[in-house]
């Protein structure tokens, strides 16, 4: 087997919540052991995806909280909260008390554009200000600035008895605001996002320039780097600009027959969207890597994308079962990891 370009360093594993609209509590819970596991394992993270009007996580932050509270030292973050549907100012609130509650654990990451469907839901979302809103970058440096403490009003100090005010965002998480990470799939969310103090996380999805070959590795190679030379030249305070990649990766050293086969029909169904470009932007999907951990292992060292990180957030799969699930992280822990250069936490 080849040999990694850098061991890996940090271990991280995302996942969406599904869950039964008859019986949404138990998908939660299955999530919530899911993150325990995880811990137990030694994994350096867990991520949540967010989903608005679907049947996976709507509030990540509320899983995040009570995650926790049932672990003590794995890392909790989104990937990512779309930012359209936030109000930056309630959101910090939000983060910093869960990142207080989890002992400094929370590792938010986000994005930016106009809510999904955006149409069908804006009436209710902003009923008077569905035309005014700002969807751009700004919106998520407004929440970056308020997690770091900048002022949000001048109106301070005590008024009355007993009312005290604060001019800014309350609680307030000293680190937190070098935890931020930023979803980018373009190029230009990627140098945008080194400029402006956020962590990169690099995921299966991105889209390629007008000029570039629409080769997935290449493209997700040359995004992480110029994040890192705009990072290197932003010189932001905030600590060293960290990239993670994620992409889908589902290992069957300990998989049933029944399992390995399910898989293979997942891995099929998804495949073909990865043989061209897709869409008015050419997104490209990266392969889902299926086999054992040795095989995987060696198609993630020649990939270009993998070659450019130190830590990463595999995805787990879309609509397995919970035993599934227990399973492909048994598996990413104690062989896929390892056959990386990882080593468990707090093993």
């Amino acid at each position: 087997m080849p040999q990694s370009p850098q061991p890996l360093r940090k271990l991280g594993f995302l996942t969406i919540g599904l869950f039964d609209p008859a019986d949404p509590a138990k998908g939660h819970e299955s999530t919530l052991q899911v993150i325990e596991l995880g811990e137990r394992l030694g994994f350096d993270s867990a991520w949540l995806r967010h989903r608005h009007l679907q049947f996976g996580i709507s509030s990540p932050i509320a899983v995040m909280a009570a995650a926790s509270q049932r672990t003590s030292r794995i890392e909790l973050g989104t990937a990512v909260t779309p930012m359209g549907w936030e109000n930056p100012l309630r959101l910090a609130e939000d983060l910093a008390t869960v990142d207080l509650l989890a002992g400094g654990r929370i590792n938010p990451g986000l994005s930016v554009g106009e809510p999904m469907h955006y149409e069908t839901v804006k009436h209710e979302l902003y009923p008077d200000t569905a035309e005014l809103e700002d969807f751009s970058y700004a919106r998520v440096n407004r929440l970056a600035r308020l997690i770091a403490g900048e002022p949000v009003r001048e109106f301070s100090g005590k008024q009355g008895v007993v009312e005290e005010f604060s001019n800014r965002v309350e609680p307030h998480s000293s680190g937190l605001r070098g935890r931020l990470w930023y979803g980018a799939a373009s190029m230009k969310s990627a140098v945008w996002a080194g400029a402006n103090g956020f962590n990169l996380l690099s995921s299966s999805v991105i889209f390629p320039d007008a000029d570039q070959e629409p080769v997935f590795g290449r493209i997700q190679q040359a995004q992480i780097r110029a994040y890192r030379e705009a990072a290197a030249a932003a010189a932001q305070p905030h600590g060293p600009a960290r990239a993670s990649q994620g992409l889908v990766v589902i290992p069957t050293d300990s998989a049933s027959s029944k399992q390995r086969e399910k898989y293979q029909r997942y891995v099929d169904e998804r495949t073909p969207r990865t043989h061209a470009p897709q869409g008015p932007r050419g997104m490209l999907f990266a392969p889902d890597l299926l086999g054992t951990s040795d095989q995987i292992a060696e198609q993630l060292y020649a990939h270009a994308g993998f070659q450019e990180v130190d830590e990463v957030a595999f995805a787990l799969p879309f609509s397995f079962e919970h035993e599934d699930y227990v399973q492909i992280l048994t598996d990413i822990a104690t062989k896929l990891g390892p056959a990386l250069g990882w080593s468990p936490a707090g093993h």
